[in-house]
């Protein structure tokens, strides 16, 4: 863990940790791992990796398997299609709230983030495209100043995110949906509308590469 993660109380570093790994793609759908193995993987004490699996299972990113082991859950068809009606009802209007109260320095922080993202596409790491596409999104969304509606965005990626890495294994890196640089014009010229509009194209086109997957009409 980084140095910011272990100035942080144990247990919230822990849950950080392993919600990193779970945004990262860390562990494929359906995967079981063991508590044990999780103590040990994150270097850390039983008790702060227990509540670091209950708030990420309340938070619907992990599920008990039972013979104490943990998965995040797989992801049927039914519940893409709720996740696009959710993120499509929220994140576009957060990026449309942030559009009107952006400063410049976020918007270079925001195309700082797409560099890295696009250098991560460019090298195939998968896990860097999704750390940095997830950096992103939440960057732009935190200038909304919103205190409701970003947690619940944020919980529909924990739900999305080891779906996107087995899409991106699939799909591989170079084809991967990328509308940043049309929000970033569109923060730019001040358009909350076309940033809006960006961000939606986006989501939808990662989750409709995600029903690709589980349909068995993927590449690869």
């Amino acid at each position: 863990m980084n140095v910011e993660l272990q100035k942080q109380p144990a247990h919230e570093s822990v849950y950080q940790g392993l919600r990193q790994m779970i945004l990262g793609g860390d562990f494929a759908p359906g995967q079981a791992v063991t508590i044990q193995g999780l103590v040990e993987l994150l270097g850390a004490g039983m008790t702060p990796v227990r509540e670091a699996i209950r708030r990420l299972i309340s938070e619907g990113a992990l599920q008990f398997q039972g013979n104490r082991r943990v998965s995040v859950p797989e992801l049927s068809l039914a519940q893409i299609d709720e996740l696009t009606f959710a993120r499509c009802a929220l994140e576009p209007e957060l990026a449309r709230r942030a559009t009107r109260k952006i400063k410049p320095d976020q918007i270079y922080a925001l195309r700082t983030i797409d560099e890295a993202l696009n250098a991560a596409i460019a090298r195939g790491d998968v896990k860097g495209y999704l750390l940095q596409n997830y950096r992103f999104h939440m960057a732009l969304y935190g200038a909304a100043g919103s205190e409701v509606v970003l947690p619940l965005v944020q919980a529909l990626w924990l739900r999305s995110a080891p779906s996107l890495r087995v899409m991106c294994g699939r799909f591989g890196t170079q084809n991967l949906p990328d509308m940043h640089v049309e929000a970033l014009a569109g923060l730019r010229a001040g358009d909350g509308e076309a940033v809006a509009q960006a961000i939606r194209l986006d989501i939808v086109q990662g989750l409709e590469n995600i029903r690709a997957v589980l349909e068995g009409r993927g590449e690869g």
